[in-house]
């Protein structure tokens, strides 16, 4: 499934290279106007980021994501920022359908297991945003990939597996922003690995045969942001090389 994505920094479209805040480019969008054209090209879910809650959470953009919602009618998935059950409850229910967890996971497992208990494992997504280390080990980073987590994507998996972990967004840092192509190996690793959990790429994609490279390694979504943004190709080619069934 393709899922185009917006980061948003003080209410602007932005991305970062390789998750740098001091790597930033601004684009002159409308983050509404952006979304709703990926919506009219066939886009089934949205992803949308809150680069300014990620680094500080008592920023977060949740009026502005609450009137992105409100002039949508895809399913809408956001991350950034969230550290508490009121800000998980908020965003549900202002009509976000699946809040994506990120440091948190990695810092309080047992907290956010708490959440997937309550809330189900549809409406939470884990993000896994992984530096690959020389040795191959995948470790998670945290807090707006300021600092290392310190934790393993296969134990964070196998914690969340028990309470029936779903969907895994997961980033190779080393990619993100970069249009140098995705970790295929990755994801093949890990759709074998797991095959329970549905995968969302991201991270590299620069080209359709990005797309297909990701669509044939097993994983069950790919996120594309940078690549949308300067029109290397648009949601309607996506979608058809990677149908949104």
């Amino acid at each position: 499934m393709i899922i185009p994505a917006i980061d948003l920094i003080d209410g602007n479209v932005v991305r970062l290279y390789q998750g740098d805040y001091g790597q930033q480019t601004t684009f002159d969008l409308s983050p509404l106007a952006q979304l709703q054209s990926y919506e009219a090209q066939g886009a089934k879910w949205l992803h949308i980021v809150d680069l300014t809650g990620a680094k500080d959470p008592a920023k977060r953009q949740t009026r502005l994501i609450s009137e992105l919602v409100a002039g949508l009618n895809a399913n809408i998935q956001v991350g950034g920022g969230i550290r508490t059950e009121e800000q998980v409850t908020e965003l549900l229910a202002i009509g976000v359908k699946r809040v994506v967890i990120g440091s948190l996971a990695v810092k309080e497992p047992e907290l956010v297991k708490q959440w997937f208990i309550k809330y189900g494992s549809e409406a939470i997504c884990l993000a896994l945003d992984v530096n690959i280390n020389q040795s191959g080990e995948k470790i998670v980073a945290v807090s707006g990939w300021q600092s290392g987590g310190g934790k393993s994507l296969e134990s964070l998996v196998e914690t969340f597996s028990a309470v029936g972990l779903k969907h895994a967004l997961v980033t190779d840092i080393s990619r993100d922003g970069t249009l140098t192509g995705a970790n295929t190996a990755l994801y093949q690793e890990i759709a074998a690995s797991y095959p329970d959990i549905d995968w969302q790429a991201s991270g590299g994609i620069a080209t359709l045969d990005d797309v297909a490279a990701v669509r044939d390694s097993g994983a069950a979504g790919i996120i594309i942001g940078k690549a949308l943004l300067i029109n290397q190709f648009n949601v309607v080619e996506a979608i058809q090389c990677w149908p949104n069934d």
